[in-house]
């Protein structure tokens, strides 16, 4: 619209002095046409003057309207006598009169005098006629510069507002493509009118200048987000990525993917921080880092992160469960040599679950922390693979820390617990040998949950003391109520009550306020669990011998410090871990070891049982390196105490 309103002034202005110039030409030629006339006629006049002979007004007048327009005329002797006189009304165009007057042209009356017929003419011309067309040509002109000035412009408005519909349409473009994708956005350059060439020139340098800073801002805003997407101190993705690669790539996986998920929990971690400074504990997570990194180089489209402060995550997919065992194996070993390297008293727990597509996160993690809590049973650095179908109901059908918490407290209030008995046969008649206590533990509803879990999610949840509290004062109950006092019955502890002072102090009073059942028990403790703290375990096995009861050592053999116990804490059997019974009968290093432990054991007095026994050939194995019991399911299944 500015564009439009100075054209159509420069065209107002042009118009207004072409009119002007064209005024005032007419004027003079006007004028000029006008003078002519005048003279003309005066001659004409002074001629119908001569050759008047009558003397007569009227006659002379009536001639001289016919031949010319006057717009007044007197006839008169020369001594001033009318002879005759008239007026007409002429003139009837001011403006053009004025115009002449105004440059100079006034017609005046005019005089002439005729001596020889003693006659004198007083006239005015009338020129009305010629003012009026003169007065009809300046409107003319006047209106001339509207019309010289409108026209132009409205036949350029049509042509200004295409281009400037264009040259919008472009810009709008230009504007919509930067908003979609300013990385592509490339308008038309060709649809901008020639005219707003400066326009396109600085649209140009805008969309080159907006692309530069697009630029700009998404390399810092990708960059941002991988650092917030990046753990700090290893340089793996985080605990944020991983839940968004989870829900993008596997939960919402069409394609059925499996795998195996796994979490390493760094156990040492918050003692390093306490004991030799951050600093020490930051150079052990990025060491188990690298080892976990390394080990995992070897399986296609594998995937590392850090869950947090002590946890890694662990994607291996498209691998079985066989898989999964040989590689928890191998990062078992490594972390076993890490561990003497560093004199640590453990390095990390693995928990491993299968997985496919649709399992919800939350499940898989739920499951996962609990297969740590089931491989921190065990020996240094264990782990423990939950397969899909065993196991976990109660994990996997959605039970969370809560859950556990309100059954496991629903168990200790109630009493919700069984017991069963396995035999520990021996091999001959000297041997000494016991029946170990089984427990199942029930839901409200009668349901047997799983004992494995259950003991973890205790352990977890700071709930395990009851536990075991409860587990003995039950087993007593029943030996009591039952009378199998000449039986002798094995009850597993866990590493927890064994190191803590206050249920020490309580289960040697329980045990002396019963000591004929007490001298019939057998306590039976990991060796891990053990090797936690040699002078607690020492102090438990002192009150268990004072109250007349005797210790089992259980999965002997795992531990890198396995024969300090022969010589610091003397406990009265060991049973070698599964892992050394399984096959026997085919495997000369696990031969040669067990009938090493069991000279040893026998030379100090402490006897040697074997637990998984599953086969005749691996009873007869045993039985010939001089085992002194044999346990499994070979051997008697649990059946109810």
């Amino acid at each position: 619209m500015r564009i439009l309103r100075t054209l159509l002034i420069s065209q107002l202005l042009s118009a207004v002095v072409l009119a002007g110039a064209a005024m005032v030409i007419l004027t003079m030629y006007t004028q000029q046409q006008l003078n002519t006339s005048e003279d003309n006629a005066k001659t004409a006049i002074e001629q119908i003057l001569a050759n008047h002979i009558t003397g007569d007004g009227k006659v002379l007048s009536r001639q001289l309207d016919r031949s010319f327009n006057l717009k007044s005329l007197r006839v008169s002797q020369l001594d001033g006598t009318v002879l005759h006189e008239q007026n007409v009304n002429g003139n009837k165009a001011p403006l053009g009169a004025w115009l002449l007057q105004l440059f100079g042209s006034e017609f005046k009356p005019q005089m002439l005098r005729n001596q020889e017929h003693n006659i004198q003419l007083n006239y005015q011309l009338d020129f009305s006629a010629r003012l009026e067309q003169f007065q009809l040509m300046l409107l003319m002109l006047m209106l001339l510069p509207f019309v010289l000035g409108w026209f132009p412009v409205l036949l350029s408005k049509r042509s200004i507002t295409r281009s400037y519909r264009r040259t919008t349409s472009a810009v709008n473009d230009l504007i919509d493509r930067f908003i979609q994708d300013p990385q592509k956005a490339e308008p038309n350059w060709q649809k901008i009118p020639i005219e707003f060439s400066e326009i396109n020139t600085a649209l140009q340098k805008l969309a080159n200048y907006t692309r530069s800073q697009y630029n700009e801002m998404a390399s810092n805003a990708n960059q941002i987000a991988e650092e917030a997407y990046k753990d700090s101190v290893t340089g793996l993705p985080n605990r944020n990525r991983f839940v968004q690669y989870y829900e993008d790539t596997i939960r919402n996986n069409e394609s059925n993917d499996f795998g195996v998920f796994a979490i390493t929990r760094c156990t040492e971690l918050q003692t390093l921080n306490q004991t030799r400074g951050f600093q020490e504990g930051d150079g052990y997570i990025r060491e188990i880092a690298e080892l976990i990194k390394k080990l995992c180089g070897g399986y296609k489209d594998h995937r590392v992160y850090r869950l947090n402060s002590s946890d890694f995550g662990i994607l291996l997919p498209r691998i079985t469960p066989k898989e999964a065992e040989n590689f928890a194996l191998q990062l078992q070993s490594r972390f076993n040599e890490y561990q003497k390297s560093s004199e640590l008293d453990s390095v990390a727990y693995t928990g491993l679950v299968c997985y496919e597509s649709g399992k919800a996160l939350g499940e898989l993690l739920a499951i996962a922390d609990t297969s740590i809590s089931l491989a921190q049973t065990k020996q240094p650095n264990a782990w423990h693979l939950q397969k899909e179908s065993s196991g976990l109901e109660m994990a996997s059908g959605g039970y969370g820390n809560q859950n556990w918490r309100n059954v496991i407290d629903d168990v200790l209030t109630n009493n919700r617990i069984s017991l069963l008995a396995q035999l520990i046969q021996p091999s001959s008649r000297s041997a000494k040998a016991y029946s170990e206590i089984l427990v199942r533990f029930k839901t409200q509803e009668g349901q047997i949950l799983p004992t494995a879990s259950f003991l973890a999610m205790a352990e977890k949840l700071d709930r395990i003391v009851a536990v075991d509290r409860l587990i003995i004062e039950t087993a007593l109950t029943t030996i009591k109520n039952k009378n199998l006092q000449d039986q002798y019955f094995g009850i597993n502890l866990s590493a927890r009550c064994v190191h803590d002072d206050q249920f020490i102090i309580w289960l040697e009073r329980r045990l002396l306020k019963d000591a004929h059942i007490a001298a019939k028990l057998v306590f039976e403790v990991t060796e891990f669990g053990m090797q936690q703290n040699l002078k607690t375990s020492k102090r438990f096995i002192d009150m268990a011998h004072r109250a007349g009861s005797r210790v089992t050592v259980e999965k002997f053999g795992v531990g890198i410090t396995s024969f300090k116990f022969f010589r610091d804490l003397k406990p009265d059997y060991v049973k070698m871990d599964g892992s050394y019974t399984r096959h026997i009968n085919e495997d000369k290093n696990n031969q040669y070891f067990m009938r090493l432990m069991i000279d040893l054991a026998h030379r100090i007095g402490v006897g040697v049982f074997a637990e998984s026994v599953e086969t005749q050939e691996e009873k007869h194995m045993l039985e010939s390196l001089f085992i002194d019991g044999n346990q499994g399911y070979y051997v008697g299944k649990p059946a109810p105490l």
